[in-house]
């Protein structure tokens, strides 16, 4: 018989982040992969901020995988790997996360993003006469 896998249980910071998220209408991609050749997976992704991605990291003060020698180095290659494919990644502890940090950033680069798509602005967003 064939057992189904469950789906990974999400930290604390991975749903305030979601809820974070759909409170301010932001459209993400939970648990997206990005390597071709891993199986490396970026907890959020945005569809309407090319190669942007934000982890959360936990148990970083409780001696957890991300405060290791051994998975900082699995981190360090993934992130470094995520670089040389153009993707900006953007970290987050479960308490910057509780805190705003994480969701206000992105707000911050989508009205970045916004600017620059508006007639008339240069390539940072500042108004130009036409």
């Amino acid at each position: 018989m064939a057992v189904s896998k469950l789906p990974k249980k999400l930290s604390p910071g991975e749903e305030g982040f979601a809820l974070h998220c759909k409170a301010n209408k932001v459209l993400c991609i939970r648990e997206f992969k990005f390597s071709p050749v891993r199986r490396w997976k970026f907890d959020f992704v945005f569809p309407e901020i090319p190669h942007l991605a934000v982890e959360v990291e936990g148990g970083i003060f409780k001696e957890g995988r991300h405060s290791r020698g051994v998975g900082m180095e699995a981190d360090m290659e993934k992130y470094n790997r995520a670089a040389i494919l153009g993707w900006k990644v953007l970290r987050y502890s479960t308490a910057m996360v509780l805190r705003g940090d994480a969701i206000g950033d992105v707000l911050e680069i989508l009205a970045h993003n916004l600017q620059l798509t508006t007639p008339g602005a240069d390539a940072l967003g500042n108004e130009r006469e036409i």
